[in-house]
């Protein structure tokens, strides 16, 4: 059967992370328990504490244990250890870099770049929970790590970073973090996108970003007006990405959460919706499976600012919408491909619904990892973000 530590870098593995022996050593000696001290919420809402059944096999699992709420709103975790694998891979670690987190959590994630042989500053913006990461780095042995309690958004002023990575949802990127880049980054960052946060990563480069002649945004072909300059106060106007991964994360506060000219609705809740009756049956025999259904999602976020997420009746999961001005009405995409829709402006969203499909399977239905991202700066002139702007479509890239 294997020790525990065996079983548990097996589960990430199954997961769909691939890791390296280096990743797989640091999942298997850091102690994920540690970090978790204090216990975590159970998915029925009830509390699980160090010594109660089962406690250590949910930790060692491919599981997001949720460490502090807010009333009911999860407000700081440890992330699932197959997505901070994948996340970890793509930030390419090595001995003596010097690496930023945004959003400490726990402190486990911080902990596995240490035992990488990253130097380490993780900045939170919750007091306690920074207090608590500390604690846990300190437990378990843990050196190379500095926990600042701050915002984010100013990342370290005066020191420079040679990878950045940030563990909650953001609406952009800060340019205080671009700008104490030693290199071209990269930085991994899950950035909004249709009331999501897939998993970017973002680079500087030596050509410019992706121009306003790209095919679409969130506005038409060029993107908000406001984004067609994408130079900002450090100089930098080279910054591309392209999408890692779906993810889901918790939502930041501040300046980066801040609404822009290309924002996306926020989801709609339940019962929140008109009557919506459907306006065009199942498109496919197979409904999409899981990842084809978030690349239509990524699609559908490129093509129109109106597509979020929303819980519909008969549904255990959100599913794909287009939300109207009054966040009552709109259109839903299923993932058999059916359309239903209601409000004052059903046909309308019901026509936009029908485009996205049937431009997403013109194009091959690409996967989220085949667009190539132009980021710009906007939101307030104060404290600028800098947010996915223009797209394309790169070489066929198949699943």
């Amino acid at each position: 059967m294997g020790t525990r530590s065996d079983r548990y870098v097996a589960e990430i593995r199954r997961g769909g992370a691939v890791l390296s022996d280096e990743l797989a050593r640091a999942f298997a000696a850091v102690p994920r328990e540690v970090f978790v001290g204090e216990g975590f919420q159970r998915r029925d809402g009830s509390w699980a504490r160090p010594g109660d059944e089962g406690f250590l096999d949910t930790v060692y699992s491919d599981e997001v244990l949720v460490t502090k709420v807010d009333g009911k709103t999860p407000v700081s975790s440890s992330s699932q250890p197959s997505l901070m694998a994948v996340m970890l891979t793509a930030l390419r670690v090595r001995p003596g870099l010097r690496v930023l987190e945004i959003g400490t959590g726990t402190g486990y994630n911080a902990a596995l770049l240490a035992t990488l042989g990253a130097q380490v500053t993780s900045v939170d913006v919750q007091a306690d929970v920074a207090r608590r990461a500390s604690a846990a780095l300190a437990a378990a042995g843990v050196g190379g790590v500095r926990v600042v309690h701050d915002d984010g958004y100013a990342a370290v002023p005066g020191e420079v970073f040679d990878r950045v990575i940030v563990t909650v949802g953001v609406a952009g990127l800060s340019p205080y973090w671009v700008a104490g880049l030693a290199g071209a980054g990269p930085l991994v960052v899950p950035v909004e996108h249709g009331g999501t946060h897939p998993v970017l990563v973002a680079s500087v480069g030596p050509d410019g970003p992706i121009g306003p002649d790209g095919p679409s945004g969130p506005d038409g072909p060029s993107g908000p007006d406001d984004l067609d300059d994408p130079t900002g106060p450090d100089g930098l106007s080279r910054l591309s990405a392209t999408v890692l991964c779906p993810a889901g994360f918790m939502s930041a506060a501040g300046p980066l959460a801040a609404e822009h000219p290309g924002s996306h609705p926020r989801p709609a809740a339940a019962r929140t919706l008109a009557d919506f009756t459907e306006e065009a049956g199942p498109r496919w025999t197979a409904p999409l499976a899981t990842l084809a259904y978030r690349d239509l999602w990524y699609a559908a976020g490129v093509r129109s600012r109106h597509a979020t997420h929303a819980a519909v009746p008969g549904r255990e999961q959100s599913v794909l919408a287009l939300l109207d001005e009054r966040r009552t009405g709109g259109a839903v995409i299923l993932p058999d491909g059916a359309i239903r829709a209601g409000g004052q402006q059903a046909q309308e969203y019901a026509a936009e619904a029908r485009t996205i499909l049937d431009e997403w399977e013109s194009a091959g239905r690409p996967p989220m990892q085949a667009w190539q991202i132009g980021l710009a700066l906007t939101a307030d002139p104060a404290t600028p973000i800098w947010v996915p702007a223009h797209w394309r479509l790169q070489g066929p890239k198949r699943r």
